[in-house]
């Protein structure tokens, strides 16, 4: 039962993090300094990809890719949250980061057990106390809600966007 489980959980978690990564890729270098938005979008997602990867939860989590925190009136109109990241990372930077964050993810799901399954993911503030199953599957639909997004956007600036992606294609 749980490897079907661990199966099932990455061939979806996986297509998610593939929808994600068409999309950034798609997105035209000429763009990428001057609308903005896109960029945020993406890198709110990939830090929390990897954030709500990391078991046990930590307090002073680094990302690969670092942000500062800035107050509302130090953000620009385009930022997501109050995350500023250091600057303006590349199209490759960021391509990168989701790859290292896809095998984080694969290789969390994969150490799986029904253990790990059933404990607790709890931030220190109390605003996320989930089992890490739940974490995953809300880190799934936070990937898949952001790759959404920027299909909008891929849509509305180049009226074209990736396909659907229905199973990560990497074998079990």
């Amino acid at each position: 039962m749980i490897n079907g489980l661990k199966e099932s959980l990455w061939k979806q978690f996986g297509a998610s993090i593939d929808m994600l990564k068409n999309a950034i890729a798609l997105w035209p270098e000429e763009k990428w300094n001057t609308e903005k938005r896109f960029f945020y979008t993406a890198y709110h997602c990939l830090v929390f990809l990897e954030y709500y990867l990391t078991f046990p939860w930590k307090k002073n989590f680094s990302p690969s890719l670092p942000f500062t925190t800035a107050g509302p009136d130090h953000l620009p109109a385009e930022a997501i949250d109050d995350m500023l990241p250091d600057r303006i990372y590349t199209k490759a930077e960021l391509l990168n980061y989701l790859q290292s964050s896809r095998e984080k993810c694969r290789a969390v799901i994969t150490g799986l057990t029904e253990e790990t399954l059933a404990e607790r993911w709890v931030e220190e503030d109390g605003n996320r106390n989930y089992s890490v199953f739940e974490l995953l599957i809300y880190n799934m639909r936070h990937v898949q809600h952001h790759a959404a997004q920027l299909n909008l956007f891929l849509r509305q600036g180049i009226r074209d966007a990736p396909h659907w992606v229905s199973r990560a294609k990497d074998e079990w």
